[in-house]
């Protein structure tokens, strides 16, 4: 008996994803509940678990179709692993009409079981990986389950190619007739991920609807920085997490967005939401995009539990096990491109809310007290945001109020 797969409940207003990866071949065994294909959203990845124990059946849809809430996408065979692909299809077809219809399998070539279609089976990661360092995937052995291929699998690749150990220029040197092209002029063409589309399309409709101006500000991390030194041993043996920057930043964006509301409101109709919380998005990197899960009621907790909120969130993201439940919401958001090595941005506000605090760069920089040059570890920090509903003294009051509290951190804990 062949029982349907379909794709769940994805969140609230998300109606369709895409069939990012299939996990199970037809014919594998299938536990109850193990997750048998990787959906893409425009949010998150989501896996879709087996309803039934048994055996993979037939594919439904491919890696890269649109499917909706509720749609069929594969079956799962009562029976063991046993039974092969060939034979499942032989149950299938004995139930249903004497000409079914082929099975989309994203299998090995029957000449060699050692390769797969590379187009069909690469994670997200591995897909980032391939296009970064321009590895041909279909040249580069997989060592993964069923001969997927991994990120470690491309970076040796990559390796391996600038050590002068890419195949294909020995095959190019042995063909009978010149290139046109000089090495490594490669040209390829591949499918933008669902979240990688809708993060395109905010960011441009958040620039065709919103006014967006950045003020800048600089900021002397001297006094943050002492204090990580002389607690960082005590806070990590106490709490179990490392003290970062981004704590004190939440803290300080905490007490500008009690004093200017308006830079933790939003637009809705002709209306402006005022929020007396702040939930912070905070933008982490995953390996197919940028992501903002949501810390909320962040004005509440402790440095410790801002910390080890986020630190949650990063391994969520790193290992595509965010929810939708992370995402939603955030009336402010934090953006940290200094990890990245950014010296100055202007970022662009996350809708509908109306304001994102950029922050950048630690850089030793001179600068003039008391009348004296003295070197001193700055910051440049920007903020953006929607003059529709932030007047510029507005947000360069806030911006101020951020650089003091750092430069004076005694001012949080005081709330000044």
């Amino acid at each position: 008996m062949a029982n349907e797969v379909k794709v769940p409940t994805l969140g609230e207003s998300v109606t369709e994803a895409t069939i990012g990866e299939w996990l199970k071949k037809p014919g594998e065994a299938v536990a109850l509940d193990e997750p048998i294909a990787s959906l893409e959203t425009d949010k998150v990845a989501v896996e879709v678990p087996a309803t039934v124990a048994g055996v993979m059946g037939e594919y439904k849809a491919e890696v890269g179709d649109t499917v909706e809430v509720g749609a069929v996408i594969a079956t799962i065979e009562e029976g063991s692993a046993n039974a092969g692909p060939e034979d499942t299809k032989e149950r299938k077809e004995s139930k249903e009409s004497p000409a079914p219809s082929p099975t989309p399998a994203p299998a090995a070539s029957s000449s060699d079981d050692s390769k797969v279609d590379p187009s069909a089976t690469l994670s997200p990661a591995v897909r980032r990986a391939v296009l970064e360092h321009g590895i041909d995937p279909s040249t580069v052995k997989g060592t993964g389950k069923d001969g997927r291929l991994t990120k470690e699998d491309v970076l040796e690749a990559a390796k391996n190619k600038k050590s002068g150990g890419d195949a294909s220029q020995g095959q190019q040197a042995s063909g009978g007739e010149a290139p046109a092209a000089g090495p490594g002029r490669k040209v390829e063409r591949v499918k933008m991920t669902r979240l990688r589309q809708t993060i395109a399309k905010r960011l441009k409709s958040a620039q065709d609807t919103a006014a967006l101006l950045t003020t800048f500000n600089d900021v002397d991390m001297s006094a943050v920085i002492e204090a990580r030194s002389q607690y960082k041993d005590l806070f990590a043996k106490k709490h179990d997490i490392r003290l970062g920057f981004m704590s004190f930043f939440a803290k300080a964006a905490c007490l500008a967005l009690k004093d200017v509301p308006s830079v933790n409101a939003q637009i809705e109709g002709d209306e402006i939401l005022y929020h007396d919380f702040v939930d912070l998005s905070v933008a982490v990197s995953a390996p197919n995009g940028l992501v903002v899960p949501v810390v909320r009621n962040i004005e509440e907790m402790s440095f410790s539990e801002i910390e080890l909120a986020i630190a949650n969130y990063g391994k969520k993201a790193k290992d595509g096990t965010l929810t939708m439940d992370d995402m939603k919401g955030g009336t402010f958001t934090i953006s940290n491109g200094g990890v990245f090595g950014s010296l100055m941005s202007t970022p662009i506000i996350n809708p509908p809310q109306s304001a994102v605090l950029g922050l950048h760069r630690i850089e030793e920089r001179p600068v003039a007290v008391n009348g004296e040059v003295v070197i001193k570890p700055m910051m440049y920090i920007a903020l953006s945001y929607d003059h529709r509903i932030i007047d510029g003294r507005e947000a360069v009051t806030a911006l101020k109020i951020i650089k003091d509290a750092i430069e004076d951190p005694m001012r949080i804990l005081i709330d000044l």
